[in-house]
């Protein structure tokens, strides 16, 4: 498998990062130990997690993640796998369950007791990734940084990088470390699929000329570019969860994923795929990953079956008619995860 940079780093990870949030919530351990092994068999040497995960996140299941991750870890040599992992920050409403006391922050106090409970909890002495999972707008950008640089003076973090970020975000904060002589963010990962290619605009220049990487999560559309939601809400969906019995905020979100035109777009690619011989699931990660601003595009799974079919995308190169013809679809239906179909930021 290949390998990019994560930015201006000294680190190269696989263009294919194997994602964790379900590990503890949709998969027992047992499963996602055997998701790890199959990963790593398979030449992805990169895992991403967070202090919240699993999703959807609940008092008694923060962190269990991580746990459920480090317990796997301590069975491969350190050096061999690349890990990133999060400290929460302000949410915004999407979860409820607390992580620490108080209102959840990018102060220096909870970023680096996040980052020591990670730590332990991942069964580790360094972070090789250590990403704000949402901005704090309201604190200066310098004060996050200078926390986050402390880390990496340190050693316990390699390298840092954000999610969730608007291309204002991201243009502050590398204004803030240049001014204050602070170590940049070298990653941005961010929501990045078929069904929501705004990272393309404004934030695609950014990385580019910033020498930035782009880790795209949701690359299948929540699953809905699986095209599992074509015909109806499949059982034990985590967007099926959000709809039917979910919390308000959780079902708003659901809608976001899960609507007629996310689901037009999604049998439009079906046919494309179909006319190739090969999924839509494979089409997709193909598509991210030959962006040029992305380093690793993040997969998700619950079982090794899944994990298999988003592995069938590993050699699949979309040639410029086959990319004209999904460009296509995203004139007719733009950007399917917005209301009105634009490019919001």
């Amino acid at each position: 498998m290949q390998k990019r940079r994560l930015g201006s780093s000294a680190i190269y990870v696989t263009e294919l990062c194997m994602g964790t949030m379900t590990f503890g919530g949709q998969c027992d351990e047992k499963t996602s130990h055997a998701i790890c092994d199959l990963a790593v068999e398979s030449g992805i040497d990169f895992f991403d997690t967070a202090e919240i995960y699993p999703v959807p996140p609940y008092k008694d299941t923060v962190g269990l993640t991580e746990e459920i991750f480090g317990r796997w870890l301590s069975s491969r040599p350190r050096d061999s796998i690349v890990v990133a992992t999060k400290v929460t920050g302000p949410s915004h409403g999407w979860f409820c369950a607390p992580v620490r006391h108080g209102k959840a922050a990018l102060d220096r106090r909870q970023i680096i007791a996040a980052c020591e409970d990670s730590l332990r909890r991942l069964g580790t002495d360094y972070i090789d990734l250590y990403q704000t999972h949402w901005p704090d707008h309201g604190l200066p950008y310098e004060e996050v940084l200078a926390a986050l640089n402390e880390l990496r003076d340190s050693g316990k973090v390699r390298t840092i990088g954000c999610s969730n970020e608007t291309s204002w975000g991201v243009m502050k904060s590398l204004w803030a470390a240049d001014v204050h002589g602070l170590d940049r963010y070298e990653t941005v990962q961010n929501n990045f699929s078929l069904i929501n290619r705004r990272c393309e605009s404004e934030l695609a220049q950014v990385l580019r000329r910033e020498k930035m990487s782009l880790l795209p999560y949701s690359p299948l559309g929540g699953g809905v570019l699986t095209g599992k939601y074509n015909q109806s809400l499949p059982p034990g969906a985590r967007f099926t969860d959000y709809l039917t019995t979910g919390k308000a905020r959780q079902k708003k979100m659901a809608q976001r994923f899960v609507n007629e035109r996310s689901v037009e777009t999604a049998r439009r690619l079906g046919e494309i795929a179909d006319s190739m011989g090969t999924s839509v699931t494979a089409l997709s990660l193909a598509w991210s990953r030959q962006h040029d601003f992305v380093a690793s595009t993040i997969l998700g799974a619950t079982s090794t079956d899944q994990l298999r079919e988003s592995l069938e995308s590993r050699d699949l190169i979309l040639d410029t008619e086959t990319l004209a013809r999904i460009d296509q679809i995203d004139v007719e239906i733009p950007t399917p995860m917005t209301e009105d179909g634009l490019r919001r930021l």
